[in-house]
């Protein structure tokens, strides 16, 4: 983050913590409305990677029929449980992000004032979604199960307003594979979070660190980013993080989805526990994926998600970085 240090160091540690939590929220509910349409096809186009018989040749397809049979409420089916996320999310990212480097900091004895090499920055991000992603996977779950549920019912105007929402989806999923059930995928999410967390921070403390050099800062306050240079490193950042760990977040998709798209997996429950769900695991998915369409398989959905992200990474970091700069 650009924040300058100076400023950190003056101001108090409870009120840093609740500006990260404002500042993150704000952040991550902006982008995620402007980024949901695309979202939604990503998951279509990766829960059908195990099916027989594709229902969508492509993004672009699925929008399209997206549109045509659903509407504008189609493109946004389930966006209360993504909102939530967003806000969940980029206010645990950016504070965890933080205080990580303040224990860094105090296990290398190094001042609050000196910013840390790139290396532990990445090490303090890669933790910092490590963290997150327990936080996140029950709401990706509801998320990802609302986002196909008009592909499993018949396709109806009047049947889009009697689809469960997203708590009846979470009772729902609660019922049927109790408490643990609700981290469904988590290996997906942990290994994507942390990953691509590190790489999303590390690209942006980078890239924003050879822009600022470009210039020349001669002040401390010229080392503030400008709006443009917060949301190029943004757009930078938002690239790298779905690049490094695509394929983790496939098979994330592909396990959360499966209950509803391949019921036939159901007849897998124990005979003790007929009420239980119980799905393939992440590597047993991994290994469907990649025997049914390879490599390709495991990058579905992979394009539009690159292209949504860079726009929607600039606009978090735009909007933290400016508002740390005016209300830091």
């Amino acid at each position: 983050m650009d924040v300058p240090n100076e400023t950190m160091a003056t101001t108090p540690s409870h009120v840093r913590v609740l500006k990260d939590i404002i500042f993150g929220s704000i952040a991550g509910m902006v982008s995620k409305v402007f980024e949901h349409p695309f979202d939604l096809t990503k998951v279509r186009l990766q829960s059908q990677v195990l099916d027989s018989s594709a229902r969508f040749a492509g993004p672009i397809d699925c929008l399209t029929k997206t549109w045509k049979n659903e509407g504008i409420s189609g493109l946004y089916r389930g966006l209360p449980a993504p909102i939530a996320g967003a806000m969940v999310e980029n206010a645990s990212l950016f504070l965890s992000y933080r205080e990580l480097q303040n224990l860094i900091r105090r296990v290398t004895r190094q001042p609050e004032s000196q910013k840390l090499p790139l290396h532990q920055l990445a090490l303090a991000a890669a933790g910092s979604g490590a963290i997150t992603s327990f936080l996140l996977t029950p709401i990706e779950l509801v998320k990802c199960k609302m986002q196909v549920q008009m592909l499993v019912s018949p396709s109806s105007s009047s049947l889009t307003h009697s689809l469960p929402g997203p708590i009846a989806v979470f009772a729902s999923a609660f019922r049927g594979s109790g408490f643990t059930g609700l981290w469904l995928g988590h290996t997906g999410t942990f290994i994507r979070e942390t990953g691509g967390t590190a790489a999303w921070f590390a690209t942006k403390e980078y890239v924003a660190s050879l822009l600022l050099a470009r210039r020349r800062p001669s002040s401390q306050e010229d080392f503030t980013l400008r709006p443009w240079e917060s949301a190029l490193s943004g757009a930078c950042a938002g690239a790298a993080f779905n690049i490094a760990l695509f394929p983790a977040d496939t098979v994330k998709s592909a396990m959360q989805t499966a209950e509803e798209l391949r019921p036939q997996l159901k007849s897998s429950r124990a005979p003790t526990q007929p009420h239980r769900y119980s799905p393939p695991s992440f590597f047993a998915t991994f290994a469907q994926i990649y025997k049914a369409q390879g490599i390709r398989g495991l990058y579905a959905g992979c394009g539009i998600t690159v292209a949504r992200s860079i726009p929607s990474s600039a606009i978090i970091f735009l909007i933290f970085d400016g508002l740390s700069k005016h209300f830091g």
